[in-house]
């Protein structure tokens, strides 16, 4: 009876879920049933992955603190805004899936309205899903389709603050701020859909710069929210917001808001609260105690180890404000050290490093460290730029600074007495062999770990029974590899009748013994020995003596370095210095450029006019080159003006008495000047008219302006254009000649990089040319006198009559330059020389023409020659 009563419950409640599965039916069965199974199976599976989704999104994302905070977090890459880009995440797929299949499967649309009330929260989630994957135009037609078709759902409100998000993504942000507005204006809305609503206009506010309108909605989001998180962000923005207006005390008092959550607030936002406050601080009058205690608790923290870096990077900055370097660079090291995911911190780090640097005067660590910065500083952070123009200008500080080191240190050495040379190069060999000591130690210790490490794993439970059983130490199955092979060549040389513990004892350590020796002097200094030896130093020797002394050393050194290696000789780097007086003159000059050079990059770039002032006074002192002196009196002139006007006057009374002639007397005599005529304006004037090939006229202003600028950054530029000129007007021999002077007396500067790649390339490629290379097409050519537009214009006219006759468009004329007072008017293109011989005859002839001058005849390929290396008249004596 029992079966029989279940067997129809059965019936029936099938027949009832039959009836409920139908979306076309409008009665509480249907209704119910598939509302129910929308909310608690598919939109509860599909939120389940969109929580999932959401929580990677801001697991990924990571906040630049030191920019304003978006009231979103959310990244977007460029590669993702653009349509149809791949999905990042699975869940949101997935979440976008089951909106999709409780669209398609659950929805009740019976004469024109949905009677399952999920299906709003269907699309909702479909529209979230789609903007988490940044497919924005499909995500706006979802939310769209709820504002139109679901009116009075009770997610009208999150619908339009999605749309409004999606808006903002597309850059349309005054839209955006109408449309919240008008629904602020038209309806009542509270509590969170007021707070999201509030958040999206204050973004968009922020995008538009309208920063006192985003303030207000700020404001008001962080009033009506109720989740910790984003109650959080909406401070920590109100206090950034109160910065950029410069209302400080106001972002004091937010951040503090933020450190007051506590544990209601993310570490992050906590941490650089303290951060925004401590920049705030007076470093002058506030209380460094509690300031340094309130950084110590923090550090203290085990909950705050993800963020060392953050406090250390503000420990340093207290101490650079302080003017303690030394602590700061320490500080710095350590936020580096702890560096997590803040690359802007790490850019921030290196940067003020390389700062602290550059007031020590420290170039070449300034280089090092604004390379590091640039490693990390974004492209488009803004100060990018002007990094890396500092970083350009400080590489070429170093590279000067290392000319002029060279230089001086080789002439300096050059320069001692013999004993002042081996003394010196005694000292560096001493910490050569403490280094190589170190470094030999540190090898012998890795060998010896890798040979623990080998036996280590001989002995270990999983091959110590292979071991056993091969007698090769290397032994190695099949094709595998020895994990840890041994280093049979020794790292450290050891002499073949010393053990270990002899090597270990003092005196058998040549390296130990060497720095005893240092050691000792330190100590007790040049002492002599006697009875009471320790009280009996060394004082003023007689000349005799120290002769006797200075060959009895050279002798004792020689003895003792025999046997060592090349570079633990004093000899070895002795025998190198430069012994002829002209290398030595040669690298003054060099260093003399190299210093005018710096002088005029801290004047002009870095504006450090005290290091200015002295390289261009050190550039006096160590016997410069003649064109040197002018330019340097001018720029020490210039320097002094502004602050020592007695020390400017007498520079000024120097240029005016040993260059009476120059530009610079001109100007303080108060001769006619023009204020526009520069250096530059000058050379660019004279490049346009080699440019336009009036190569005479620019000749005969070339000298003059070397002269007039003698000295000027753009000297080395005039004579490069006059080498140009020297090509074309007295050809090859000149132009090399020419070349070689800007590569002497401009070693360093940009263009003898590419002028040394033509002398050792291009130079021997025209010398190489000769007459009688094979020929294409021959030429006519008539020898001028210059100018010979007038004289010849008859000639010039029956040639390029001729031309056009011809019907041939390789025959063509030209008024080429050969030299100062020579031109050649070609006729260019004639098949071969016997037709040439009779195109001549033609035009002496016939009676349209009856050309009076005598042309010779050349191959194309010969007159290359001649106009490269100006030797018509080789030519003509060959072809009589």
């Amino acid at each position: 009876m029992k079966n029989k009563q279940l067997k129809h419950l059965l019936t029936i409640g099938s027949i009832a879920i039959l009836l409920a599965c139908s979306t076309k039916k409008d009665n509480y069965i249907n209704r119910k049933w598939h509302s129910t199974n929308t909310k608690y199976n598919v939109l509860y599976n599909g939120d389940v992955a969109m929580q999932k989704g959401i929580a990677d999104v801001k697991a990924t994302y990571s906040d630049d603190f030191w920019d304003l905070l978006p009231l979103e977090r959310m990244q977007i890459m460029p590669t993702e805004q653009k349509e149809g880009a791949v999905t990042k995440n699975a869940n949101f797929d997935r979440a976008e899936t089951k909106a999709t299949k409780a669209i398609q499967k659950h929805s009740m649309n019976i004469g024109g309205y949905e009677k399952n009330n999920q299906i709003d929260e269907s699309y909702l989630m479909l529209g979230k899903s789609r903007y988490y994957e940044h497919r924005y135009l499909p995500a706006m037609e979802a939310f769209n389709y709820i504002l139109y078709k679901y009116p009075t759902s009770n997610n009208v409100y999150q619908a339009q603050v999605w749309r409004e998000k999606v808006n903002l993504k597309l850059e349309n942000e005054q839209l955006a701020i109408n449309n919240l507005n008008r629904t602020l204006k038209g309806q009542k809305v509270t509590g969170q859909d007021l707070a999201d609503i509030h958040s999206v206009l204050a973004q968009a506010y922020i995008k538009k710069n309208v920063l006192d309108s985003a303030l207000a909605s700020v404001k008001i989001s962080k009033k009506e929210t109720k989740l910790k998180e984003e109650k959080a962000r909406y401070t920590f923005i109100l206090g950034q917001l109160y910065e950029k207006l410069n209302y400080s005390d106001s972002a004091f008092v937010a951040y503090q808001e933020v450190i007051d959550l506590k544990r209601k607030s993310p570490r992050s936002y906590t941490i650089y609260a303290h951060l925004k406050q401590a920049t705030q601080f007076d470093f002058e009058k506030g209380d460094t105690v509690a300031f340094h205690k309130n950084l110590d608790k923090l550090l203290e923290n085990i909950e705050n180890k993800s963020f060392r870096d953050v406090i250390h990077h503000q420990r340093a900055v207290f101490y650079d404000k302080k003017g303690k370097e030394n602590l700061a660079i320490s500080n710095y090291n350590k936020s580096l050290k702890n560096i997590s995911t803040d690359k802007y911190l790490a850019a921030l780090n290196y940067r003020n490093i390389s700062d602290i640097y550059y007031r020590k005067e420290n170039f070449h660590s300034v280089k090092k460290y604004l390379d590091s910065t640039l490693v990390y500083l974004p492209e488009k952070n803004k100060a990018f730029k002007p990094t890396k123009k500092k970083l350009e200008v400080i590489t070429d500080v170093v590279k000067y600074l290392d000319i002029i080191n060279h230089s001086d240190s080789i002439i300096s050495v050059s320069k001692m007495a013999a004993s002042e040379k081996i003394k010196f190069y005694q000292k560096y060999i001493a910490k050569l062999k403490i280094s190589d000591s170190i470094a030999a130690k540190k090898a012998a210790d890795d060998l010896a770990l890798s040979k623990n490490n080998l036996k280590a794993d001989m002995f270990s439970g999983e091959n110590f029974s292979d071991n056993l059983s091969t007698n090769d130490k290397n032994y190695t199955a099949g094709n595998a590899k020895p994990k840890n092979p041994v280093v049979k060549t020794p790292l450290v040389k050891q002499s073949s009748n010393s053990d270990d513990l002899q090597s270990n004892f003092y005196f058998y350590n040549a390296v130990t013994v060497a720095q005893g020796k240092i050691n000792f002097k330190k100590k007790w200094g040049d002492i002599k020995y006697g009875d009471n030896w320790k009280s009996i130093a060394v004082t003023n020797q007689n000349q005799t003596e120290n002769a006797e002394e200075e060959t009895d050393e050279e002798t004792s050194v020689k003895t003792e370095e025999v046997g060592l290696e090349p570079k633990y000789k004093t000899s070895f780097y002795i025998d190198q210095l430069p012994k002829e007086a002209k290398v030595l003159d040669s690298l003054n000059i060099e260093a003399n450029y190299a210093r005018f050079q710096l002088g005029a990059i801290f004047k002009e770039k870095l504006k450090e006019n005290k290091l200015a002032i002295t390289s261009f006074e050190d550039i006096l002192v160590n016997k410069p080159e003649n064109k040197l002196v002018l330019p340097t009196y001018y720029n020490l002139y210039l320097l002094y003006g502004a602050i020592n006007n007695e020390k400017a006057l007498a520079y000024k009374q120097k240029i005016l008495s040993e260059y009476p002639e120059s530009r610079y007397a001109s100007a303080f005599n108060n001769t006619t000047i023009n204020a526009d005529i520069t250096a530059d304006s000058e050379f660019y004037a004279l490049y346009t008219k080699v440019e336009k090939g009036l190569f005479r006229e620019a000749n005969l202003e070339i000298d003059a302006l070397l002269k007039k600028y003698d000295g000027d950054e753009l000297n080395a530029k005039f004579d490069v254009l006059k080498a140009k000129i020297s090509a074309r007007l007295f050809g090859l021999s000149a132009y090399k000649m020419a070349l070689q002077k800007v590569v002497k007396n401009y070693p360093k500067a940009e263009e003898t990089k590419k002028i040394a790649s033509i002398l050792s390339s291009d130079i021997p490629a025209l010398e190489s040319l000769k007459f009688g290379a094979t020929p294409k097409t021959y030429n006519l050519v008539f020898i001028t006198n210059y100018p010979n537009e007038l004289s010849h214009k008859n000639l010039i006219e029956k040639l390029n009559k001729y031309a056009k006759e011809s019907g041939d468009n390789k025959v063509k004329v030209s008024n080429d330059i050969y030299n100062v007072d020579k031109n050649m008017i070609v006729l260019h293109g004639i098949i071969n020389k016997a037709t040439a011989a009779s195109v001549y005859n033609y035009l002496k002839e016939h009676k349209d023409y009856k050309i009076k001058d005598t042309p010779f005849i050349i191959s194309n390929e010969d007159y290359k020659v001649v106009q490269v290396k100006k030797n018509v008249e080789e030519y003509l004596a060959q072809i009589k």
